[in-house]
């Protein structure tokens, strides 16, 4: 009987050999998921900073014609602001005037973390009356990762997202 339970021995737990070999894999899987995880981030505030640049000259766009009276985009290389045409009183000359002079809409100026070129806009934005929008352009956030909406497309009567292509706006 003794002969028999030497055969049977159960040897319990792991050697240092098999759990070196599992933390590499593990080490080597979190490291790769990390640089795909950092890729992910920065796309995604790319894109969350352009569709929310976009959603708030839509704003405004729709705001001139609620409130028939013009409104402005301005902007440099990391804001960007919204102004309502209100001098001279009543309504507006459809000119922006002195920063101090024509309102700025509440929660203005926004700061982008990526730099913004305004490609053919000279850095202002005019929404008439009539939501007509001008000059037009294209507005893109410079970065180093590949999202896939990172400008707007700015026509006379619409604004669409899109892909820079290094020399122009592609509508998606």
């Amino acid at each position: 009987m003794n002969h028999v339970s030497c055969i049977m021995k159960k040897e319990d737990g792991i050697t240092l050999i098999e759990l070196i070999v599992v933390i590499s894999i593990i080490g080597i899987l979190a490291v790769a998921l990390g640089f795909t995880f950092q890729g992910w981030i920065g796309k995604y505030k790319v894109e969350r900073q352009i569709k929310e640049m976009y959603v708030d000259l839509m704003n405004a766009r729709a705001s001139a014609m609620q409130r028939n009276r013009a409104h402005f985009a301005t902007g440099t290389a990391t804001t960007y602001s919204i102004y309502e045409d209100t001098t001279p009183a009543p309504d507006g000359d459809g000119i922006l005037q002195a920063v101090a002079a024509d309102r700025l809409l509440p929660s203005f100026p926004k700061t982008v973390e990526y730099n913004i070129n305004w490609t053919g806009l000279g850095n202002t934005i005019t929404f008439d009356r009539r939501g007509i929008i001008s000059p037009l352009g294209s507005i893109y956030l410079i970065s180093t990762v590949d999202p896939d909406y990172d400008c707007l497309i700015i026509s006379a009567i619409r604004m669409n997202l899109g892909k820079w292509n290094g020399a122009s706006c592609d509508a998606k």
